[in-house]
C-alpha cells in the first residue's frame, strides 16, 4: 500500500484528488481540512464508503501540532497540499489572513516535515497568479510578479519551500495550473454561477466587461497531472498544467448561453473590474507533458456540458446553497 495525505481535502480540487487516489486499490488516503466534511454534492468521494480513506478535521493555522502528530502515526509517503485562502478579491480586505494560511501555515508545516524520513514527496499546489499579468507564453522560469495579496502570499509560501528544498533537500514539487473547473465546484465560480443565474433568470455581471483572458482546465485533467507529478516529478521543480486554449471570460459566458439557449446580450451586464485582476495569463505546460507524458483530455465544450447536466440533476439541492463566496478566517 502507498500512503497519501491530502491537505484541504474538503476543497474542490482536494476532494477530486482524494477521489482520483482512491481509484487505485493500492492507495490509502487521509484527508485533512479545517471544516467538517461536506455533502456528496461537493465531495465526489463521499458518494461511497471506502475503508481506505479516513478524514481528520484540523486547522492548518491553529492545529499544526495535531496534524503532525497524526501524520507521524499514519506516515504518508506523499503529501499533497491544496490548503489556501484563494479568493483574489477578498484578499485585499483581509491580507493578513491570506498570509497566515498561504505563507505562515506552510512555513510551520514544511519546517517540521523536513525532519520526517517517511516522506518521499511533498507536493505544493501553487498558482500562476504569482506571475501577475503577462503577455506571451509563461513558462516555469518566468519571474514572479504578483498583482494581489493572494498572489503575493502564495509566492511567499513557494519561496520558503524552495529555500528548504535547497538547504535541506526537502523533497518538494510545485504544481501551478490554470483556472480549474468541473462538477462539484463551488457555486460562486464563473461557470456554475453562470449556469445557475441563467436557470434563475438573473442577470450575469461581467467584471471589466469580461475582457480578461484565461485558460480553463478540467479538474480530472489536473488531478491526473498532480498524480503524475507526485510520482514522477523532480524535486524542487515547478510544473505547469494547462489546456491548449485560452478564452475571454465574456466568450466563456457566451458559450454557456448558446448551449442553454439564451441571448448573451440580454442576460449580461458590464460592471467594474475587480482590483488586482490580471488581464491575461496563459501558462505553457510543455514541461509536464514532456517530463511525465501528461496532457489534458477533456475539451471545454465537453466539460461545460457536463456541468450543465450536473446542475440540472442536482437542482433541488443546489437551490438551497449560497451562490456567494463565504469567507472563513
Amino acid at each position: 500500500m502507498s500512503r497519501f495525505a491530502v491537505i484541504a481535502s474538503n476543497s474542490f480540487s482536494g476532494g477530486h484528488m482524494v477521489e482520483r487516489l482512491l481509484q487505485d486499490d493500492s492507495h490509502e488516503v487521509v484527508g485533512v481540512s479545517r471544516s467538517p466534511e461536506k455533502s456528496p454534492l461537493f465531495l465526489p468521494y463521499k458518494k461511497r464508503e471506502n475503508p481506505r480513506f479516513q478524514f481528520w478535521q484540523f486547522d492548518l493555522n491553529n492545529q499544526s501540532s495535531q496534524i503532525l502528530e497524526c501524520l507521524d502515526d499514519f506516515q504518508p509517503e506523499y503529501i499533497i497540499n491544496f490548503a489556501a485562502q484563494g479568493e483574489v478579491g477578498t484578499s485585499w480586505k483581509y491580507p493578513q489572513q491570506w498570509f497566515e494560511t498561504n505563507a505562515v501555515g506552510i512555513v510551520k508545516l514544511a519546517n517540521a516535515l523536513k525532519e520526517r524520513n517517511y516522506l518521499k514527496r511533498y507536493v505544493q499546489i501553487s498558482t500562476p497568479e504569482v506571475y501577475g499579468s503577462c503577455t506571451g507564453q509563461v513558462t516555469e522560469t518566468t519571474p514572479i510578479n504578483p498583482s494581489s495579496p493572494y498572489a503575493a502570499s502564495k509566492a511567499a509560501g513557494d519561496l520558503f519551500l524552495a529555500t528548504i528544498a535547497k538547504q535541506y533537500q526537502f523533497p518538494c514539487v510545485f504544481i501551478r495550473s490554470t483556472n480549474v473547473y468541473g462538477v462539484h465546484q463551488q457555486l460562486y465560480r464563473i461557470i456554475p454561477r453562470t449556469i445557475i443565474y441563467l436557470r434563475q433568470g438573473k442577470t450575469i455581471p461581467l467584471h471589466g466587461g469580461g475582457k480578461a483572458i484565461k485558460s480553463y482546465i478540467h479538474i480530472k485533467d489536473v488531478c491526473d497531472g498532480v498524480f503524475a507529478g507526485t510520482l514522477n516529478g523532480q524535486n524542487s521543480e515547478i510544473y505547469h498544467l494547462s489546456a491548449y486554449e485560452e478564452i475571454a471570460v465574456c466568450d466563456l459566458v457566451r458559450k454557456i448561453c448558446e448551449k442553454m439557449g439564451y441571448d448573451f446580450s440580454e442576460v449580461t451586464e458590464n460592471v467594474a473590474e475587480r482590483p488586482g485582476q490580471d488581464a491575461r495569463y496563459f501558462i505553457d505546460s510543455t514541461k509536464a507533458r514532456t517530463a511525465f507524458g501528461w496532457e489534458p483530455k477533456i475539451k471545454m465544450d465537453e466539460g461545460v456540458q457536463e456541468m450543465i447536466e450536473w446542475i440540472d440533476e442536482n437542482w433541488s439541492a443546489i437551490q438551497n446553497e449560497s451562490l456567494e463566496y463565504i469567507h472563513q478566517q
